[in-house]
This record gives C-alpha cells, sequence and structure tokens, in this order.
C-alpha cells in the first residue's frame, strides 16, 4: 500500500468490470485520455469505483467539505475525483490493490439519470445537449426523461476546491544517479539553438549529454553548427547529422543515444532561466514523478493553469522522463509531418503506466521561431485527392488508435456543427454530402497509415 499511496493527495481504486460506473456514453463528453482506461497497469483517471479503494482522510475531508454526500456511494467517489483532480489530486485506477486478480466481471448496470445528472453536475452545459443528440444518433434512442431530470440538479463546476493546505512528500524514490541527457532535434535554427545550448550550459544542475540531430533534406548539405565544435562546452556533444526531415525520426534517433537517468525533450526555440534542471529534480523527488511536464508559452502569453495536476496533454519540446519509462515508447513515425505525434507519444506512456504530471512553477519560454529557410514542402499522399480528407488522416489515425468509440463519434458530430455555422441554410444538404465524402477520405487514408506500420 505504501508504493501506491506514497503521497497525501492520491486517490486509487480499481474497477473490475468491463465498463465504469457511469457506463461509456461518458466518452460523448469526455474528451480527455482519462476515461479509455489500461485496466492492466497503474493508470490517471477520475473513474472511480466503490469495488476498492483508499484516499488520504485530510484530502477526503477537504473535498467532502464542499461536495455534498450522497445516498450512492460510486457517485460521490467520481465526483471527489472529477472535483479533485482539477485541485491537483491525483486519481488512478491501481490493479495493485488486488493481490489475487479477479476475473473481468460482466458490465455494471448503468443508469441514464445518474449520466445525465453527472454531465450536468461536473461539465458545461452544452455539453449536456450533445450528450442527448449523441445518444439519438449513434444509439437511436431518444432520453429527454433524463435530460430534464437532471436539469433540477446545481452545477458542481464553481464548486472551488483548495488542497494547498495538504503537503506532498513522497515515498518513492525516481532519482538516484541524478544524471540527464538533453535531445534537441534542429533544422535551420542555428542562432536559436546556440542560445539554448548557451541556457543548458549555465545550468546549476549540468547535463551529462546533449544530443542534437540536425537535419538537412538538401542533398550533399552539410552542417552549419560550426560552434559545436570551435566552442567549448561544460556537457558532452552527440551531434547527428541527417539528410532524412522529421521531428518523429529526429526524436526516436536521439532517444536512441540517451544513456542517463533522464532525459529532457528539449526543442531548438526554447528559452529558460538556470534553475530549470535543479527544480525539476527537485518536483520528481517531491511527488515521485517519472514524466513531467512544464508550463509552455509563448512571448506574451497568459498562464491560466496554476495547479500541480495530472495534464491531459504531452509537449515534446517540454517535458522531463525518466529513461526506464520508455523501453516501450517511440515516436509514431506515420504521424510524421502531420499532427499527434506528441499526443500519442503522451498516450503511449500513460498506457505503459506512466502518468504525466504538469507543474506550473517550472516554465519554459517557446520562442516559436520561423521555420528554417532550407525546409522543403513535404507532399502529402492524399493531395492529390479530388476529394480532400477532413479531418487530416493522421490526426483521424492517432484518434482511432486511443479514442474509445463514444469519443471519436462525439468528435465526428462536433466537428461537423462546428463546420456547419459557417454554412448557409439553403447549402445544409450539399454540406452534409461533403463532409461524409471527406470523413469517407480520411478513413481510407487513416488506414492507410495504419498499414504502412505495420
Amino acid at each position: 500500500m505504501a508504493a501506491i499511496f506514497h503521497h497525501d493527495k492520491i486517490m486509487a481504486s480499481y474497477n473490475v468490470h468491463k465498463n465504469s460506473f457511469l457506463s461509456d456514453a461518458i466518452g460523448y463528453v469526455e474528451e480527455s485520455p482519462f476515461i479509455k482506461v489500461n485496466q492492466i497497469v497503474k493508470y490517471p483517471t477520475w473513474l472511480a469505483s466503490s469495488l476498492v479503494g483508499g484516499i488520504n482522510a485530510s484530502v477526503l475531508k477537504l473535498i467532502g467539505s464542499k461536495i455534498k454526500k450522497d445516498a450512492n456511494f460510486d457517485y460521490f467517489l467520481n465526483s471527489v475525483a472529477k472535483s479533485g483532480m482539477l485541485a491537483g489530486l491525483l486519481c488512478y485506477s491501481e490493479p495493485q490493490l488486488l493481490v489475487n486478480c479477479l476475473p473481468e466481471l460482466e458490465s455494471a448496470q448503468n443508469n441514464n439519470y445518474v449520466l445525465f445528472r453527472f454531465v450536468r453536475q461536473h461539465y458545461k452545459k452544452r455539453w449536456l445537449i450533445l450528450l442527448l443528440l449523441n445518444i439519438f444518433l449513434f444509439e437511436k434512442r431518444i432520453l429527454f426523461a433524463p435530460f430534464f431530470y437532471s436539469l433540477f440538479f446545481k452545477t458542481r463546476k464553481t464548486i472551488i476546491v483548495n488542497l494547498d493546505a495538504i503537503a506532498v512528500k513522497s515515498t518513492l524514490k525516481t532519482i538516484e544517479k541524478k544524471t540527464i541527457d538533453v535531445i534537441i532535434p534542429t533544422i535551420g535554427r542555428k542562432q536559436y539553438l546556440y542560445d539554448v545550448l548557451q541556457d543548458l550550459a549555465q545550468q546549476t544542475h549540468l547535463p551529462e549529454k546533449v544530443i542534437i540531430v540536425e537535419q538537412n533534406p538538401i542533398n550533399g548539405s552539410v552542417s552549419e553548427l560550426d560552434y559545436l565544435i570551435t566552442e567549448n562546452w561544460p556537457f558532452l556533444i552527440k551531434h547527428i547529422f541527417t539528410h532524412q526531415a522529421g521531428a518523429c525520426n529526429a526524436r526516436n534517433l536521439a532517444l536512441a543515444e540517451v544513456e542517463s537517468e533522464w532525459v529532457f525533450l528539449n526543442d531548438d526555440d526554447n528559452r529558460f532561466d538556470e534553475n530549470l534542471i535543479e527544480n525539476v529534480f527537485k518536483r520528481a523527488t517531491q511527488y515521485g514523478a517519472e514524466v513531467i511536464i512544464t508550463s509552455y508559452l509563448q512571448p506574451n502569453e497568459f498562464q491560466y493553469y496554476q495547479t500541480i495536476h495530472q495534464s491531459g496533454i504531452f509537449g515534446s519540446g517540454n517535458s522531463f522522463i525518466k529513461k526506464a519509462t520508455l523501453q516501450n515508447v517511440s515516436f509514431d513515425k506515420a504521424l510524421e509531418f502531420g499532427y499527434g505525434e506528441d499526443t500519442d507519444f503522451g498516450l503511449q506512456l500513460r498506457n505503459q503506466g506512466h502518468d504525466i504530471i504538469y507543474f506550473p512553477d517550472l516554465k519554459i519560454k517557446h520562442l516559436k521561431a520561423p521555420m528554417g529557410g532550407f525546409r522543403i514542402k513535404i507532399s502529402k499522399q492524399w493531395e492529390s485527392d479530388e476529394i480532400q480528407p477532413k479531418p487530416s488522416p493522421t490526426i483521424l489515425y492517432m484518434l482511432q488508435k486511443h479514442y474509445t468509440q463514444e469519443q471519436l463519434k462525439s468528435y465526428k458530430l462536433v466537428l461537423f456543427l462546428k463546420l456547419l455555422k459557417h454554412e448557409s441554410i439553403g447549402n445544409y444538404f450539399f454540406f452534409y454530402k461533403s463532409f461524409k465524402q471527406k470523413w469517407s477520405r480520411s478513413v481510407h487514408w487513416a488506414k492507410k497509415l495504419k498499414e504502412k506500420k505495420e
């Protein structure tokens, strides 16, 4: 138990049913990675179960004073986890709570009144309408009674839960050697990369090695990074030059060279202060964290998220990862030159049992520098199609890989509605026909991407 509840801001439970208390239909309103739970590993999720679990009494006292007790214990637990996660409570599905693995039970009986009530109390109002619409369109059921029933309940989104009074001091040791390598893919940003290296050279805790993968797709080209040799650096530099462009390939090449206990996934247009690595190690020690992401704002952007919490995102330019977590994880090259490779990488980590924690006080500035001057246009396989796919096939490929069926259907509906609002009423029929064709082409190419990878 000490390994599970290694600090006081942890809530863990385990569900042996095939579905959650709220039913798979919660996917119609939840876009995050927290509901497609991998039950064979420790997985971040607010979906709680009364079958087995635990939470620190001090946390329960604080949150319980804000949330009304419910006759249904499962409803209360899910409400505590959903509200608490936003306040910094780390919530998990934890199979290690069971000494002997129980067989997976048949699906638990779900209640549509409970589902609609939960959505009403924990989501924005528009998601309640979308839940009703999704179930009608995709399940051919009209649930007006649960919908109107839910309107009698007050929202809990306005409830402010503050867990700052509860100190965190993990008993897990995620740092022993305290060594770190840095990987940086770069293409055509000589000066920006130099500034990043200067920031690394000023660190109070220096990296062991900086792995730079320089890309230049022009045949016969050579490296422009002369300062890697002409200047002295307080760390080893491993320089890889390749004519093969692509951030996924570059990062995979760099990850293969990592030898230290930790790795910093950096970018060639970042800036940060001299205490960054030292402070990352302090936070990793405090929380027993294995994967950390930082604040990653562009100049003049406002930082909205001020609470340490389980992140639903992942960034390949602002992440610190314990090397041991990367054994079965890599950047999916099917997503090269597309979108979604960061999200996919983070979901791979979670499905291996590694949570991603966001620390707002760890800051990296992302300059969002202009593209390097010798980049070449990459033609997608589908660019010559008469009907252009929508959404991008790389996005659909990633969603098919990681979303539940309910999440995917809701994504399709929301995309349709977003595009529809720009159309005139007289064009609705033609727009619907066009949308179906574009979605079909995206499905076709997403399948090709999957086959290519396999």
